[in-house]
């Protein structure tokens, strides 16, 4: 059937195999090429950090999946479809509309069961926070829920000044006993200067200063329901009595609570709360 084959013939049939053939090659090859430079292109504007995240969000179980206003009780019943990303979300803005005009409070912080969260920043439902600063940049830190959940991390690697973040992607990663824990950016932004665990803070980055860019974010009013279920979130995913019952009747979140009973099966938990399926 091909030219080199020993007794070939060159006759209409074989012409016409031949430019089928050497077609569909052609046709198979330039996808194959358009694949590849499409991946490249998506590798190069950091895509794969949404994609992995988006598969990493289906994998989740449908009561983490719970959208920001069934939290609040604004929903009855309601489930994120967005990847906690609001700002493509058409419901959400419908929401807000709807809320009351928040009323002006001296609080400055919200306390609950030894968790403190400042108010002065916003918050990503993977247990990070982002801060104006005076100097038009914004701080990123691992909120008091997660510092005490896992503890002062054996080691931490950040990004490097001039890394591109993106929202949702990986912000850092630390390292705890065996595990490798991939904390996630609460927003898009470029990275100006590193920090650590001994500062309070791991990151300090440039980034689009509009509404918009924090929209997925928590804030305000909507910290204490969902800490509150996110401490019931933590004692479901322990599975020792013993730390399950320290969680309850009024105890607080312990600083190195792993340390109270190394035994469980912290891997699992700190993935499970940092959303990470």
């Amino acid at each position: 059937m091909f030219p080199w084959i020993y007794e070939f013939h060159w006759s209409v049939g074989h012409l016409v195999f031949l430019g089928l053939f050497f077609s569909v090659a052609a046709i198979v090859a330039t996808t194959i090429v358009l694949a590849l430079r499409r991946s490249r292109k998506t590798l190069a504007d950091q895509g794969h950090e949404l994609i992995q995240w988006k598969t990493e969000f289906e994998d989740l179980p449908a009561a983490v999946r719970v959208c920001r206003h069934q939290i609040t009780g604004e929903a009855k019943e309601r489930t994120c479809h967005n990847e906690f990303d609001c700002r493509s979300c058409a419901g959400h803005p419908q929401f807000l509309a709807r809320r009351s005009p928040a009323l002006a409070s001296a609080q400055t912080r919200e306390e609950c069961y030894g968790v403190v969260l400042p108010l002065d920043r916003y918050y990503h439902r993977g247990h990070t926070w982002v801060k104006a600063e005076k100097d038009g940049t914004y701080t990123i830190g691992l909120d008091d829920f997660g510092a005490k959940m896992v503890g002062t991390p054996d080691a931490v690697e950040l990004p490097e000044v001039g890394s591109t973040l993106t929202a949702n992607g990986t912000g850092w990663t630390m390292r705890k006993r065996a595990s490798s824990l991939r904390i996630l950016a609460p927003v898009d932004g470029v990275v100006v200067e590193q920090g650590g665990a001994d500062k309070g803070w791991y990151l300090r980055i440039r980034t689009e200063a509009n509404e918009h860019a924090f929209r997925h974010l928590l804030r305000g009013e909507e910290i204490r329901p969902w800490i509150l279920r996110e401490l019931e979130r933590l004692e479901y995913a322990l599975s020792s009595d013993k730390m399950g019952l320290s969680l309850a009747d009024g105890g607080e979140l312990m600083p190195e609570m792993w340390k109270h009973d190394p035994d469980i099966d912290w891997d699992g938990v700190w993935g499970t709360m940092l959303l990470q399926a």
